[in-house]
């Protein structure tokens, strides 16, 4: 059987100007696992719009067609699956905007797939060589013991910059309102892991020494994690990965982490005003000392990737400013910011629908970087217009000279400006080394920046928890 297996690309991620470098960073790992469960002998392609062009008139028409579907790539999905369906070719789609509107999905496909595929593709498969597919499959069985190795061979490493991208857990325990991804697992477990000597095997398999953890919240499991930082230590590798603030000042975790070779760590503060939290349901944040989350990151050697969301109704006009002010004023490396998006199937969205505050459903513009809804503290104008102040702000010159300066070490000085400066500041030459299929070979650059964090004294004992969210 011909499989053809497509990420089509985010819209926008589509410029022809020049494409960010976090469009080429991780391969399509889903994708890839899915393809584990197919025979030997099938012949499957994977397709990653990000990194390659694709014309699927100027291909050799397939027997299946699989599609990943997000939310601002639903038009181009649909746009495939289309193409596709009407020369006869069997279309399966699954992904998070699949799951949230399963209805809108069903009419460009033979076949939708409802939450994680585990349980259900292998299913599916055996269906289809019988002839008799389900129009739907919805996930029930949440289980990772059985998963086979992921098919990395189809993976074209030298379009990435972070090809050794890994996941070892689904989920997250936490269910915040605006998660789009916690809709994807209703019906079953939210959170769950592979066995550790699995993740292990799977890490040693992996050449060498970078690891990006892409699981949204890698110590969500203390037992989990726990172990799988023991096995790893001495691996001799360095990692990144993403934790919740309570997990960062749970007492153990973090030193478990930096010794396993944690040197970069995504957390998500999401808001310096503490009513917001509440109202989101971002309970693992309330009553936090955030500047003592962070200080406890930096005491490891370990950077901080710090998320924020804009646009809560708690916040006003000032949010952007105290944001950024807060940020460099811990050290904050690098900083992702966000203009909240009610995503279909979260409560948020459930919310601000019944309040007659959602504007429009173009899905191209649910991106984080749009207002899709009428915000109350602020106008949409303000809100779009603080977002992108808000980056600039952040990485100008001047504020990451503030924010290296908040370090000790020298050393640490003028990483905290070669990696912060590198991410924002040469997009063009990110660009260049896109277009070129050379972005593979700034990856010992990024290694020796991480190698170089860790070496620090033992982490201290966590604070206390104190109400404070930002000065």
């Amino acid at each position: 059987m011909r499989v053809l297996m497509i990420l089509p690309a985010l819209t926008e991620a589509t410029s022809p100007l020049f494409r960010p470098i976090k469009y080429s960073l991780f391969p399509p790992l889903g994708l890839a696992t899915l393809a584990a469960y197919l025979p030997a002998d099938d012949d499957v392609r994977i397709v990653d719009e990000h990194v390659e062009r694709f014309d699927p008139a100027a291909a050799e028409l397939p027997d299946l067609v699989v599609i990943q579907v997000y939310i601002t790539s639903a038009r181009r999905s649909y746009e495939l699956a289309d193409f596709y369906r009407a020369r006869g070719v069997f279309v399966a789609l699954g992904g998070l905007h699949v799951t949230s509107l399963p209805d809108e999905a069903a009419g460009h496909a033979d076949a939708i797939f409802l939450g994680p595929g585990e349980d259900t593709w292998p299913v599916f498969l055996s269906d289809l060589r019988r002839r008799s597919p389900l129009r739907r499959y919805t996930s029930k069985a949440r289980d990772l013991t059985r998963l086979p190795p992921i098919r990395r061979d189809l993976i074209q490493r030298h379009r990435y910059l972070v090809p050794n991208s890994i996941v070892v857990s689904r989920g997250c325990p936490h269910h915040c309102d605006f998660c789009y991804k916690d809709a994807f697992f209703e019906g079953g477990k939210s959170f769950y892991t592979q066995a550790v000597d699995a993740a292990l095997a799977e890490i040693d398999r992996l050449p060498g020494r970078h690891l990006y953890f892409l699981d949204d919240h890698l110590f969500g499991n203390r037992r989990f994690a726990l172990e799988l930082f023991a096995g790893m230590r001495g691996m001799g590798r360095v990692f990144q990965a993403a934790s919740t603030v309570d997990a960062v000042l749970a007492p153990d975790l973090l030193p478990a982490a930096v010794d396993a070779g944690l040197r970069s760590l995504f957390v998500g503060f999401e808001s310096v005003n503490a009513g917001n939290l509440a109202a989101q349901r971002k309970r693992q944040n309330v009553g936090s000392d955030y500047a003592a989350v962070a200080r406890r990151i930096h005491d490891a050697g370990v950077m901080v990737n710090a998320s924020f969301v804009f646009g809560m109704d708690e916040d006003g006009p000032d949010v952007f400013d105290r944001t950024v002010d807060w940020a460099v004023a811990q050290g904050i490396e690098t900083a992702t910011f966000h203009i909240m998006t009610p995503y279909p199937g979260t409560g948020l969205f459930r919310r601000i629908e019944a309040e007659g505050r959602i504007v429009h459903r173009d899905w191209d513009r649910y991106d984080t970087r749009h207002v899709v809804y009428t915000p109350r503290g602020m106008t949409a104008r303000q809100l779009e217009d603080g977002y992108w102040r808000a980056y600039r702000d952040f990485y100008r010159w001047g504020n990451l000279w503030r924010g290296a300066a908040t370090h000790e070490r020298t050393g640490d000085r003028l990483r905290h400006l070669a990696y912060a400066g590198a991410w924002k500041k040469f997009e063009r030459v990110w660009d260049a080394l896109i277009r070129t299929r050379q972005v593979l070979h700034a990856l010992p650059l990024l290694e020796s920046a991480l190698s170089s964090f860790g070496a620090r004294r033992p982490v201290r004992a966590a604070p206390p928890q104190r109400a404070t969210i930002a000065a």
